[in-house]
């Protein structure tokens, strides 16, 4: 499997070694420790709160908090900005790996996923010989906001994962900007990966005020004021600002808990509308099914892959 794309005959992939960083929490300003760790094939992505001692398995149904980030675990013992790192993982190929913090939050690093694909490639993965599961989209599903923003998901027409997405900010230097591609290792690599977080500047002291962006810096984050990107190098693509939007989107859906053939299509969507499509999609069976599982003839247990079974609705 070449990233998101499901192959016939994929197996599930891991870390060489573990690796690790040290940066700074976007929200929070406060230094974090991380280290990917490789794990067993069927374990999933899973954060694990040194700090705490806590495991949270990288689901959809985990999800506690989609303000300007996404947040999953459960009070005091949650971890928040995860979908750098998973859109990282994710794109890449990575089913099975432990994402160790010492703290609340992941670090930005420079405010895309490059950072993470580059430790990533750094420890190199490691195929094994567990079949790899895929979620493949039967029937549409649609999540909206009175204000027209909306995201979807449909049947794919061929065996991988293709998404859409369209951004639209009136009178600034963002614009109105629209990607589509097939999400493949190549592609997230060359297109997503190094698309920073973006903001508006007159939303920078209300953020601050609220105890938000404590770490945001023009280090981590393209700032925007009215036609003016204020960072002294600009951009790194012309249309940064959708790619990135795209490359949250990847992230996101990565908490399907397995790789998603299908279509995704999203109009000004953001965390909150993505999480909403995932509940949506696995709220009703006649939805979704897995594919790519072992037969019951070569393998030992109905369900061999932790993927396999139905998410939990929360």
């Amino acid at each position: 499997m070449d990233g998101f794309l499901p192959a016939e005959h994929g197996r599930r992939r891991t870390l060489k070694a573990p690796i690790g960083c040290v940066g700074t929490g976007l929200h929070s300003g406060r230094r974090v420790a991380l280290t990917l760790r490789p794990a067993a094939a069927g374990t999933g992505i899973v954060f694990r709160r040194i700090d705490l001692g806590i495991d949270i398995p990288a689901l959809f149904d985990r999800v506690v908090d989609t303000r300007l980030c996404t947040a999953i675990g459960e009070g005091e013992a949650s971890v928040s900005t995860i979908e750098h790192v998973m859109a990282a993982l994710a794109g890449t190929g990575v089913d099975d790996a432990i994402v160790e913090v010492d703290g609340p939050e992941v670090p930005i690093m420079d405010g895309s996923s490059a950072p993470f694909v580059f430790l990533i490639d750094c420890a190199g993965i490691a195929t094994t010989a567990a079949p790899r599961a895929a979620i493949e989209v039967l029937r549409p599903v649609r999540v909206e906001e009175a204000n027209g923003a909306f995201a979807e998901i449909l049947p794919g027409r061929e065996n991988a994962f293709d998404a859409e997405i369209e951004i639209d900010f009136p009178n600034t230097a963002i614009g109105r900007q629209a990607l589509a591609m097939r999400i493949s290792a190549h592609g997230f690599r060359e297109t997503l990966a190094d698309a920073r977080t973006f903001t508006l500047a007159e939303d920078v002291a209300r953020l601050r005020a609220a105890g938000l962006a404590q770490g945001g810096s023009l280090a981590n984050a393209v700032v925007v004021d009215g036609p003016l990107v204020l960072n002294p190098g600009g951009l790194r693509h012309a249309d940064e600002f959708v790619r990135h939007k795209l490359l949250d989107a990847v992230g996101d859906l990565a908490l399907a808990g397995a790789p998603i053939r299908g279509r995704f299509r999203g109009a000004r969507s953001g965390h909150a509308l993505n999480n909403r499509l995932l509940r949506a999609l696995f709220a009703d069976a006649a939805n979704w099914r897995m594919t790519g599982l072992p037969t019951m003839t070569e393998g030992t247990a109905a369900t061999p892959l932790r993927a396999a079974a139905a998410p939990a609705i929360a």
